[in-house]
This record gives structure tokens, sequence and C-alpha cells, in this order.
């Protein structure tokens, strides 16, 4: 806020018009829509892309409209937020007055480092497992498309717009080095969902309803948006995705309760063991077998990858 200050630029209290939610609600309804227009032609894995692509252009436009007018900025900068920058972070992104200094050989090494890691586990480690063990199949390739994407391209892609003086964070940013629960969701897995949740979701209801409420709202919509992305493609496991992001709310509860510090989940060693727990153990839920049997393996065999 300091920095929009400085800049000469009032900041606005206004909420996000209709003009900034309709992207949001619209391409997804219209990719649905779509589908069943094709008279399920489709094939399961280009729907579960299409619609999150939807989602996605929904989301970075809501974030796009509501900071077009707290920062200064040029109409180039917010061309690149919209098409070539992951992060939902707009201010940070379109803020010409921020100071980012460039990325370390380090830092540019250890991306590419996890892009080849989740390129080797898509393309080599998958297709040498035997086909009779299409789960195990599937789960390495999801793996290798979570750290080709999330870990390693995306943040090749920030270091890029920091070299060229843009404030573009990491939307991971060490989520294993997390020492709690809270610390996982809140500050190191998937920061441009964390950004948009927290806006849009999190504090509209803390001031109604207080921060339990609030935080569990934020893990119940983005159980639903799992949901519609992994599910419904996949036509199976409905509801598994939000029930794994609701135990994740309410495992985050737990750990800031009473009853937490008195069995000594405060304590760092047991806070990392239930961390690892309670986001590992129900992952299945998350990717179910119906989405890794109809979603992914077709997709790997679509583009070559088995």
């Amino acid at each position: 806020m300091n920095t929009i200050t400085q800049a000469g630029v009032a900041p606005t209290t206004k909420g996000t018009s209709w003009i900034g939610r309709l992207p949001l609600l619209a391409l997804p309804f219209l990719a649905i829509i779509f589908r069943y227009c094709m008279h399920d032609q489709m094939p399961a894995w280009a729907f579960m892309w299409m619609l999150s692509i939807a989602i996605f252009a929904g989301l970075k436009w809501m974030t796009w409209w509501q900071a077009r007018e707290r920062v200064p900025h040029a109409s180039a900068r917010s061309v690149a937020y919209l098409l070539a920058w992951p992060g939902m972070d707009a201010e940070s992104f379109l803020d010409a007055s921020r100071r980012v200094e460039r990325p370390r050989v380090q830092v540019w090494v250890w991306a590419a480092t996890k892009t080849f890691f989740g390129a080797a586990l898509f393309w080599i480690v998958a297709r040498r497992i035997p086909a009779g063990q299409s789960l195990l199949r599937g789960w390495s390739g999801l793996l290798g498309l979570i750290f080709l994407l999330h870990f390693g391209s995306f943040h090749l892609n920030a270091l890029l717009w920091q070299v060229m003086g843009i404030d573009a964070e990491p939307i991971m940013s060490k989520p294993i080095v997390s020492k709690n629960l809270s610390e996982f969701w809140g500050s190191r897995w998937n920061l441009g969902f964390r950004q948009v949740a927290h806006e849009f979701i999190f504090r509209p209801l803390q001031r109604r309803a207080g921060p339990a409420i609030a935080g569990l709202s934020v893990f119940f919509a983005s159980g639903l948006i799992h949901d519609l992305v992994i599910s419904l493609p996949a036509r199976g496991g409905y509801g598994l995705p939000t029930a794994y992001f609701l135990l994740q709310g309410f495992g985050v509860l737990f750990e800031r309760s009473a009853l937490a510090k008195r069995i000594g989940l405060e304590k760092e060693f047991p806070a990392r063991i239930f961390t690892v727990v309670v986001t590992a153990a129900p992952a299945f839920w998350l990717f179910h077998p119906p989405f890794v049997h109809r979603v992914i393996l077709p997709f790997m065999h679509a583009i070559g990858a088995l």
C-alpha cells in the first residue's frame, strides 16, 4: 500500500465490479456447454485443460481488473500479466515503482533442475513402469507434470520477469521446508491461488464471520475448483477433492487449537510430521483413480509420453 501512495495513486476500496467477475463465471460455463455440444467427442484430458484455462483466465482478469486503477502501469505490463505470467499478484507485477534484484546463477540452476526432473519423470520414468501398474504410471506422470510446470517452468518464468525488473515471485516457495501445515498452505504452496483466495474470499469473510470460517471457506472453494477440473472431466471421484481440502482446513484449525498445543504439536518436528501426514496421506482423494485412469494416462498417450 505504501508503494501505491508514494506513486501518487490513491488506493480504492471498491470491490470488483460485475465486469471483473463475469469472465470467471462465464468462461467455465461456456467450456462445459462446449464439451456437451461436442456430444462427448472431446477427450477428457482436453476438457480438463479447457476448464483449467477458463478458470485461470477468469481469475487473471478479476485480479487485473481490481488492480488496474490502484497501480500506475504501462499497457505492456497488463498484456504480460494477463498472457505470460501464471501468478495472481497483479499489483506487484504491474507496479513499475518496485525494485527487483537480479536472480543469482544458483537460482537459475535450481529452477532448471526442477524442470528437467519433471520432464524425466513424465517422459522417461513413467514409460519404464510396467503397463500393468497403470495407477503408478499415472501418478509418476502426474508428479512429473507438477514439477515440470509449477515447480520448474513457472519458476523459470518468474526469473525471466525478474531479470526485466518486474516483481514476479515464484508461485511455489519451497513447500518442503514448511514448519507446519499453516505455513505450507499459507505462504509456500501455490501462492497464485493463495493471493486470490485471500483477497476475494478470506478478507471479506473474516470481517463478517471470523478467521476460522473464512479459512475453511477458502479450502472449500479450492476443493470445489479442483472437483470441477478433476472430477468432472473424469466423470468420477466426485467430492473427493473437496473432502481433501476440507481436511486441510480442519487440519489447520486443529494445529492452532489448545489440544494441539497440549500434545506438543507446536514443536517443529511433530508439526512437520503432522504436515506430511495430512497433506500426503490422503492425496489419492485429490488425484483419485478415475482422474488418473481417464484423464492423465490418456493425456500422456496423446502427447507420446507413453
